[in-house]
């Protein structure tokens, strides 16, 4: 992705720095989060194969079916976001389904023993994941997303390591999944 952000360094660090001292002080648990956003993406999943049932059978109980588990997911979802405007809601709904599938699609790369395949599908599906915990953390403004340079995040960013690779090294800094 080339489009990049005007999100300056320090503003990165403070808020990784601001994420660790909640840790700390046991106020802010991101491992329970995390995997509620794991659940959402399968909710999500399920109701994709719900309606491809549906419109594969002709049987209209999946119809249903994908109604009650969008509701779940509809409700879930308000507990994992952070004050979303409409549209960041559906972002974020749309980050974590594909995601998802990109994560499904190299599981079953791997499966085929095509391990570069995979990896490539896993990372794309990790960035998406990245991006999803950067626009609900506000750590990335949507309203401000614009080009500056291949790669980089402002006129500052002289690492131009790009915005995915960023929030990726974000999420593995303030989401411990072994924090109990």
């Amino acid at each position: 992705m080339n489009e990049s952000t005007n999100i300056s360094f320090q503003k990165l660090e403070e808020f990784i720095e601001k994420m660790k001292d909640l840790q700390k002080k046991d106020k802010f648990d991101l491992s329970s989060d995390e995997d509620l956003s794991l659940a959402l993406m399968n909710l999500i999943s399920m109701e994709e194969h719900f309606f491809f049932s549906g419109a594969k059978s002709g049987d209209k109980r999946y119809y249903d079916f994908l109604s009650e588990v969008r509701e779940m997911r509809k409700e879930l979802m308000k507990k994992i976001e952070r004050n979303p405007s409409y549209e960041e809601h559906c972002i974020l709904k749309h980050l974590l389904a594909a995601s998802m599938r990109l994560m499904e699609v190299g599981t079953k790369k791997l499966s085929e023993g095509k391990k570069e395949e995979a990896y490539y599908f896993f990372e794309r599906s990790y960035q998406l994941y990245s991006l999803f915990w950067g626009i609900n953390l506000k750590a990335v403004d949507i309203g401000e997303v614009k080009k500056i340079d291949d790669e980089a995040l402002n006129k500052q960013d002289k690492e131009k390591k790009g915005l995915m690779a960023k929030l990726s090294d974000l999420v593995k800094k303030i989401i411990d999944c072994c924090i109990e």
